[in-house]
């Protein structure tokens, strides 16, 4: 059974205690396929009835859904499946203290990076999850690249050059902001965010789990 969402956005603080509970998340990643409690109590070597418990609860908080029954011997086990393959927390759940880029004043500043990717977060989950209500595909745009730079010298004339690429791409295709009187353009719209950081040097887990 393939699952509707890849990514599922955590709102409430409820959601996140869920996630941040060690057997609760062993329960989602061994439901990526479709398992009753005990069948999953069996896989995981623990009491049915804790597994149960657990599972009857990530169902109430909606990372669970029903997946048919199946019948094991004379008893019929109801069978869920993880409504996602990964979770991000919503910067909403921190409140004020959430990350704001109109708080950074370096707009250069990994700060200020860091605040602008909560803000595309916040936007494309709020998005995401009003065209999934309607039924509808949301359209977007992803580029990812890896790349290197020698030089301050050589990194500074590729951000100018990327600049001027942007802005004129822009000019060319989008229709404007706003009109003449001050009132918004015609049609939907989008925002474009580019930012380029440090790629981080791989941590031991992250270089074991590749490896597994």
């Amino acid at each position: 059974m393939e699952r509707a969402n890849a990514v599922g956005m955590v709102h409430n603080p409820a959601g996140a205690a869920a996630l941040l509970h060690p057997l609760r998340r062993r329960i989602l990643e061994a439901l990526g396929e479709p398992d009753s409690a005990a069948g999953l109590a069996r896989r995981l070597r623990l009491p049915r009835q804790r597994v149960n418990y657990h599972v009857r609860e990530l169902a109430r908080a909606g990372f669970l859904e029903r997946a048919g029954q199946r019948r094991k011997r004379n008893m019929i086990e109801r069978r869920y499946v993880a409504k996602a393959r990964g979770y991000v927390f919503s910067p909403e759940l921190l409140g004020r203290l959430g990350a704001d880029r109109r708080q950074v004043e370096d707009t250069f500043s990994a700060s200020y990076l860091l605040a602008l990717t909560a803000q595309v977060q916040s936007e494309l989950g709020r998005a995401s999850e009003d065209a999934a209500a309607k039924g509808k595909r949301l359209a977007t745009l992803s580029i990812s690249s890896e790349l290197r730079f020698e030089s301050a010298e050589q990194r500074a004339g590729f951000a100018k050059a990327l600049e001027r690429a942007v802005v004129d791409v822009i000019g060319r295709f989008a229709s404007p902001a706003r009109l003449a009187d001050g009132n918004s353009g015609p049609g939907r719209p989008y925002r474009l965010v580019l930012g380029c950081y440090p790629i981080p040097p791989q941590r031991k887990t992250e270089t074991s789990q590749k490896d597994d």
